[in-house]
Protein backbone atom coordinates (compact mmCIF):
# COMPACT_ATOMS: atom_id res chain seq x y z
CA UNK A 1 0.00 0.00 0.00
CA UNK A 2 1.12 3.55 -0.64
CA UNK A 3 1.01 6.19 2.10
CA UNK A 4 -2.45 7.48 1.18
CA UNK A 5 -3.85 3.93 1.27
CA UNK A 6 -2.27 3.28 4.67
CA UNK A 7 -3.79 6.50 6.02
CA UNK A 8 -7.20 5.63 4.59
CA UNK A 9 -7.10 2.25 6.34
CA UNK A 10 -5.95 3.71 9.65
CA UNK A 11 -8.40 6.62 9.70
CA UNK A 12 -11.35 4.36 8.92
CA UNK A 13 -11.09 2.69 12.34
CA UNK A 14 -13.02 4.29 15.20
CA UNK A 15 -10.98 4.57 18.40
CA UNK A 16 -12.31 7.25 20.73
CA UNK A 17 -10.20 7.33 23.88
CA UNK A 18 -10.94 4.37 26.13
CA UNK A 19 -12.67 2.43 23.33
CA UNK A 20 -9.81 1.73 20.94
CA UNK A 21 -10.47 -1.95 20.19
CA UNK A 22 -11.13 -1.44 16.47
CA UNK A 23 -7.75 0.13 15.76
CA UNK A 24 -5.86 -2.30 18.02
CA UNK A 25 -7.06 -5.22 15.89
CA UNK A 26 -5.79 -3.54 12.72
CA UNK A 27 -2.44 -2.61 14.24
CA UNK A 28 -1.83 -6.09 15.64
CA UNK A 29 -2.05 -7.46 12.10
CA UNK A 30 0.10 -4.67 10.66
CA UNK A 31 2.87 -5.18 13.22
CA UNK A 32 2.85 -8.99 13.26
CA UNK A 33 5.53 -9.38 10.52
CA UNK A 34 8.04 -7.35 12.54
CA UNK A 35 8.04 -8.97 15.97
CA UNK A 36 6.10 -10.05 19.03
CA UNK A 37 2.89 -8.00 19.38
CA UNK A 38 0.78 -7.53 22.49
CA UNK A 39 -2.13 -5.38 23.60
CA UNK A 40 -2.08 -4.41 27.26
CA UNK A 41 -4.92 -3.56 29.63
CA UNK A 42 -4.80 0.11 28.54
CA UNK A 43 -5.27 -0.82 24.86
CA UNK A 44 -1.66 0.09 24.06
CA UNK A 45 -0.35 -1.91 21.10
CA UNK A 46 3.29 -2.91 21.65
CA UNK A 47 5.70 -4.62 19.26
CA UNK A 48 9.32 -5.43 20.12
CA UNK A 49 12.08 -6.89 17.96
CA UNK A 50 15.86 -7.01 17.78
CA UNK A 51 18.43 -6.73 20.55
CA UNK A 52 20.96 -4.25 21.86
CA UNK A 53 20.62 -0.50 22.40
CA UNK A 54 16.90 0.08 22.89
CA UNK A 55 14.81 2.64 20.97
CA UNK A 56 11.13 3.33 21.72
CA UNK A 57 8.94 4.73 18.92
CA UNK A 58 5.63 6.16 20.10
CA UNK A 59 2.51 7.53 18.39
CA UNK A 60 -0.97 7.62 19.84
CA UNK A 61 -3.79 5.62 18.30
CA UNK A 62 -6.83 7.20 19.98
CA UNK A 63 -9.00 10.09 18.85
CA UNK A 64 -11.27 12.76 20.25
CA UNK A 65 -15.02 12.24 20.27
CA UNK A 66 -18.03 12.22 22.57
CA UNK A 67 -19.64 9.78 24.98
CA UNK A 68 -23.38 9.20 25.39
CA UNK A 69 -24.67 10.27 28.82
CA UNK A 70 -28.32 9.43 28.27
CA UNK A 71 -31.43 9.73 26.10
CA UNK A 72 -33.96 12.50 26.64
CA UNK A 73 -37.70 11.83 26.82
CA UNK A 74 -38.07 13.09 23.26
CA UNK A 75 -35.38 10.77 21.88
CA UNK A 76 -32.36 13.09 21.68
CA UNK A 77 -28.95 11.87 22.84
CA UNK A 78 -27.11 13.86 25.49
CA UNK A 79 -23.32 13.66 25.38
CA UNK A 80 -20.11 14.69 27.10
CA UNK A 81 -16.75 15.42 25.43
CA UNK A 82 -13.88 12.94 25.17
CA UNK A 83 -10.76 15.03 24.64
CA UNK A 84 -10.46 18.50 23.19
CA UNK A 85 -13.64 18.92 21.17
CA UNK A 86 -14.03 22.42 19.69
CA UNK A 87 -17.59 23.37 20.66
CA UNK A 88 -17.75 26.03 17.91
CA UNK A 89 -18.07 23.39 15.18
CA UNK A 90 -20.70 21.22 16.82
CA UNK A 91 -24.04 22.73 15.84
CA UNK A 92 -25.34 21.22 12.61
CA UNK A 93 -22.53 18.66 12.38
CA UNK A 94 -23.05 15.15 11.09
CA UNK A 95 -22.04 12.43 13.53
CA UNK A 96 -21.89 8.67 13.87
CA UNK A 97 -23.21 7.07 17.04
CA UNK A 98 -21.43 3.77 17.69
CA UNK A 99 -24.12 1.78 19.49
CA UNK A 100 -25.17 -1.75 18.62
CA UNK A 101 -24.67 -0.57 15.05
CA UNK A 102 -23.45 2.64 13.45
CA UNK A 103 -26.25 5.22 13.55
CA UNK A 104 -26.28 8.44 11.57
CA UNK A 105 -27.09 11.54 13.57
CA UNK A 106 -26.98 15.31 13.43
CA UNK A 107 -26.33 17.75 16.24
CA UNK A 108 -29.46 19.82 16.56
CA UNK A 109 -29.28 23.54 15.89
CA UNK A 110 -31.78 26.36 16.16
CA UNK A 111 -32.50 28.21 12.90
CA UNK A 112 -30.89 31.67 12.90
CA UNK A 113 -34.36 33.26 12.64
CA UNK A 114 -35.20 31.97 16.11
CA UNK A 115 -31.88 32.62 17.82
CA UNK A 116 -31.43 35.24 20.49
CA UNK A 117 -28.12 37.07 20.80
CA UNK A 118 -26.90 34.88 23.66
CA UNK A 119 -27.60 31.74 21.59
CA UNK A 120 -25.12 32.68 18.85
CA UNK A 121 -22.03 31.70 20.82
CA UNK A 122 -20.47 28.25 21.13
CA UNK A 123 -22.86 26.00 23.07
CA UNK A 124 -22.00 24.29 26.32
CA UNK A 125 -22.08 20.49 26.22
CA UNK A 126 -25.13 20.46 28.49
CA UNK A 127 -26.97 22.22 25.65
CA UNK A 128 -25.90 19.75 22.93
CA UNK A 129 -28.48 17.25 21.64
CA UNK A 130 -27.98 14.64 18.93
CA UNK A 131 -30.93 13.82 16.70
CA UNK A 132 -30.93 10.24 15.38
CA UNK A 133 -34.56 10.41 14.23
CA UNK A 134 -35.88 8.02 16.86
CA UNK A 135 -38.19 8.02 19.82
CA UNK A 136 -36.71 7.31 23.24
CA UNK A 137 -37.95 3.71 23.12
CA UNK A 138 -36.48 3.12 19.67
CA UNK A 139 -33.15 4.72 20.64
CA UNK A 140 -32.84 2.66 23.83
CA UNK A 141 -32.83 -0.54 21.76
CA UNK A 142 -29.67 0.54 19.92
CA UNK A 143 -27.87 3.11 22.09
CA UNK A 144 -26.60 2.84 25.67
CA UNK A 145 -24.87 5.26 28.04
CA UNK A 146 -21.13 5.03 27.41
CA UNK A 147 -21.40 4.50 23.65
CA UNK A 148 -19.01 6.69 21.71
CA UNK A 149 -19.87 9.36 19.13
CA UNK A 150 -17.61 10.71 16.40
CA UNK A 151 -17.88 13.18 13.59
CA UNK A 152 -18.83 11.43 10.37
CA UNK A 153 -15.84 9.73 8.77
CA UNK A 154 -14.43 11.31 5.64
CA UNK A 155 -11.28 10.76 3.62
CA UNK A 156 -10.41 12.91 0.62
CA UNK A 157 -7.30 13.14 -1.50
CA UNK A 158 -6.74 16.78 -2.35
CA UNK A 159 -4.41 18.26 -4.95
CA UNK A 160 -0.96 16.67 -5.16
CA UNK A 161 0.07 14.94 -1.95
CA UNK A 162 -2.43 16.54 0.44
CA UNK A 163 -4.98 14.47 2.38
CA UNK A 164 -8.04 15.73 4.25
CA UNK A 165 -9.58 13.41 6.82
CA UNK A 166 -10.79 13.09 10.34
CA UNK A 167 -8.37 11.58 12.93
CA UNK A 168 -5.15 12.23 11.04
CA UNK A 169 -4.16 13.23 14.58
CA UNK A 170 -2.37 10.95 15.18
CA UNK A 171 -2.94 8.19 12.63
CA UNK A 172 -0.41 9.96 10.39
CA UNK A 173 2.17 9.53 13.18
CA UNK A 174 1.25 5.84 13.37
CA UNK A 175 1.66 5.60 9.59
CA UNK A 176 5.10 7.24 9.72
CA UNK A 177 6.37 4.68 12.23
CA UNK A 178 4.91 1.79 10.19
CA UNK A 179 6.69 3.12 7.09
CA UNK A 180 9.98 3.31 9.01
CA UNK A 181 9.83 -0.30 10.20
CA UNK A 182 10.79 -1.90 6.87
CA UNK A 183 14.09 0.01 7.07
CA UNK A 184 14.62 -1.04 10.69
CA UNK A 185 13.60 -4.71 10.81
CA UNK A 186 17.19 -5.93 10.43
CA UNK A 187 18.88 -3.19 12.45
CA UNK A 188 21.52 -4.10 15.04
CA UNK A 189 19.45 -2.62 17.88
CA UNK A 190 16.28 -3.26 19.83
CA UNK A 191 13.10 -1.51 18.73
CA UNK A 192 9.87 -1.20 20.69
CA UNK A 193 6.89 0.31 18.89
CA UNK A 194 4.30 1.76 21.24
CA UNK A 195 1.00 2.77 19.66
CA UNK A 196 -0.44 4.32 22.78
CA UNK A 197 -4.00 4.84 23.96
CA UNK A 198 -5.80 7.68 25.74
CA UNK A 199 -3.43 10.48 24.70
CA UNK A 200 -6.39 12.75 24.08
CA UNK A 201 -7.53 12.45 27.70
CA UNK A 202 -4.20 13.02 29.39
CA UNK A 203 -1.34 11.02 27.75
CA UNK A 204 -2.39 8.04 29.88
CA UNK A 205 -1.39 5.16 27.61
CA UNK A 206 2.18 6.33 27.04
CA UNK A 207 2.64 6.83 30.78
CA UNK A 208 2.10 3.11 31.41
CA UNK A 209 3.22 1.76 28.03
CA UNK A 210 6.76 3.08 28.32
CA UNK A 211 7.16 1.75 31.86
CA UNK A 212 9.52 -1.16 32.61
CA UNK A 213 10.72 -1.46 29.01
CA UNK A 214 14.35 -0.55 29.85
CA UNK A 215 14.43 1.95 27.01
CA UNK A 216 17.63 3.87 26.22
CA UNK A 217 15.93 6.61 24.25
CA UNK A 218 12.55 7.40 22.73
CA UNK A 219 11.08 9.28 19.81
CA UNK A 220 7.48 10.46 20.06
CA UNK A 221 5.67 11.21 16.80
CA UNK A 222 2.61 13.45 16.78
CA UNK A 223 1.10 16.32 14.80
CA UNK A 224 1.65 20.02 15.29
CA UNK A 225 0.16 23.23 13.93
CA UNK A 226 0.30 23.73 10.18
CA UNK A 227 0.22 27.30 8.91
CA UNK A 228 -3.07 28.88 7.83
CA UNK A 229 -3.75 32.62 7.29
CA UNK A 230 -5.19 32.99 10.80
CA UNK A 231 -1.96 31.73 12.45
CA UNK A 232 1.43 33.27 13.19
CA UNK A 233 4.07 31.75 10.90
CA UNK A 234 6.55 31.78 13.77
CA UNK A 235 4.32 29.36 15.71
CA UNK A 236 3.59 26.93 12.89
CA UNK A 237 5.16 24.57 10.44
CA UNK A 238 4.33 24.53 6.74
CA UNK A 239 2.81 21.55 5.00
CA UNK A 240 5.18 19.90 2.57
CA UNK A 241 8.30 21.40 4.15
CA UNK A 242 9.15 18.30 6.18
CA UNK A 243 8.78 17.02 9.74
CA UNK A 244 9.09 19.45 12.63
CA UNK A 245 11.97 18.58 14.99
CA UNK A 246 11.12 19.63 18.52
CA UNK A 247 13.30 21.78 20.76
CA UNK A 248 11.98 22.17 24.29
CA UNK A 249 13.28 22.33 27.88
CA UNK A 250 11.78 18.86 28.49
CA UNK A 251 13.25 17.22 25.37
CA UNK A 252 16.78 15.87 25.11
CA UNK A 253 18.72 18.60 23.36
CA UNK A 254 21.40 16.25 22.02
CA UNK A 255 18.77 14.08 20.37
CA UNK A 256 17.11 17.14 18.81
CA UNK A 257 20.44 18.36 17.42
CA UNK A 258 21.31 14.86 16.19
CA UNK A 259 17.99 14.64 14.32
CA UNK A 260 18.81 17.93 12.57
CA UNK A 261 22.28 16.64 11.67
CA UNK A 262 20.86 13.38 10.32
CA UNK A 263 18.21 15.22 8.29
CA UNK A 264 20.81 17.46 6.70
CA UNK A 265 23.22 14.59 6.03
CA UNK A 266 20.45 12.60 4.29
CA UNK A 267 18.87 15.56 2.44
CA UNK A 268 15.60 15.13 4.33
CA UNK A 269 13.47 18.26 4.50
CA UNK A 270 12.82 19.34 8.09
CA UNK A 271 11.61 22.28 10.17
CA UNK A 272 12.39 23.50 13.69
CA UNK A 273 9.65 23.59 16.32
CA UNK A 274 10.66 25.53 19.42
CA UNK A 275 8.45 25.13 22.50
CA UNK A 276 8.97 27.00 25.75
CA UNK A 277 7.66 26.04 29.16
CA UNK A 278 7.53 22.63 30.74
CA UNK A 279 5.41 20.66 28.29
CA UNK A 280 4.93 19.89 24.60
CA UNK A 281 1.31 18.73 24.76
CA UNK A 282 2.35 15.29 23.50
CA UNK A 283 3.28 11.87 24.89
CA UNK A 284 6.86 13.10 25.15
CA UNK A 285 5.81 14.90 28.33
CA UNK A 286 5.21 11.64 30.21
CA UNK A 287 7.77 9.42 28.48
CA UNK A 288 10.61 11.72 29.59
CA UNK A 289 9.74 11.16 33.26
CA UNK A 290 8.91 7.45 33.12
CA UNK A 291 10.86 5.40 35.70
CA UNK A 292 14.21 7.18 36.24
CA UNK A 293 13.74 9.22 33.05
CA UNK A 294 14.08 8.44 29.34
CA UNK A 295 15.96 10.58 26.83
CA UNK A 296 13.20 11.65 24.44
CA UNK A 297 12.87 13.53 21.17
CA UNK A 298 9.72 14.76 19.43
CA UNK A 299 9.02 14.75 15.70
CA UNK A 300 5.78 16.40 14.60
CA UNK A 301 3.93 16.27 11.30
CA UNK A 302 2.45 19.67 10.37
CA UNK A 303 -1.33 19.53 10.22
CA UNK A 304 -4.01 22.10 9.43
CA UNK A 305 -7.32 22.24 11.31
CA UNK A 306 -6.32 20.01 14.24
CA UNK A 307 -9.17 18.37 16.20
CA UNK A 308 -11.67 18.90 13.40
CA UNK A 309 -13.30 16.53 10.88
CA UNK A 310 -11.27 18.13 8.06
CA UNK A 311 -7.68 17.84 9.22
CA UNK A 312 -5.16 18.20 6.38
CA UNK A 313 -1.63 16.82 6.11
CA UNK A 314 0.87 16.25 3.31
CA UNK A 315 1.93 12.66 2.71
CA UNK A 316 5.43 13.89 1.80
CA UNK A 317 5.79 14.98 5.44
CA UNK A 318 4.69 11.55 6.66
CA UNK A 319 7.21 9.83 4.39
CA UNK A 320 10.02 12.21 5.38
CA UNK A 321 9.22 11.57 9.04
CA UNK A 322 9.66 7.84 8.39
CA UNK A 323 12.95 8.47 6.56
CA UNK A 324 14.23 10.64 9.41
CA UNK A 325 13.37 8.06 12.08
CA UNK A 326 15.04 5.26 10.12
CA UNK A 327 18.14 7.30 9.28
CA UNK A 328 18.54 8.48 12.88
CA UNK A 329 18.30 4.98 14.37
CA UNK A 330 20.66 3.53 11.76
CA UNK A 331 23.28 6.19 12.50
CA UNK A 332 22.93 5.87 16.26
CA UNK A 333 23.08 2.07 16.10
CA UNK A 334 26.18 2.30 13.92
CA UNK A 335 27.91 4.63 16.39
CA UNK A 336 26.98 2.54 19.42
CA UNK A 337 28.05 -0.75 17.83
CA UNK A 338 31.27 0.60 16.28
Amino acid sequence: MNTAQILKKLTSAVAVSGAEENITKILKDVLAPYGEVSVDSMNNVICTFGSGYHFLLDAHLDEIGMIVRGISDDGFLKVAPVGGIDRRMLLGSEVSVWGKEELFGVISTLPPHLQKDDEKKAPEFDDISIDIGMTKGEAEKLVSPGDRVTFRRNFNELYGTRISSSVLDDRCGVAAIILALDELKDINAKITVLFSSQEEVGTRGAKTGAFAKNVDEAIAVDVSFGYTPSCKKSECGELGKGPMIGFSPILNSEMSKKLVSVAEKNSINYQHEVMGGGHTGTNADVITVTESGIKTALISIPEKYMHSPIEIIDTDDVENTAKLIAAYIKEMAGEINA
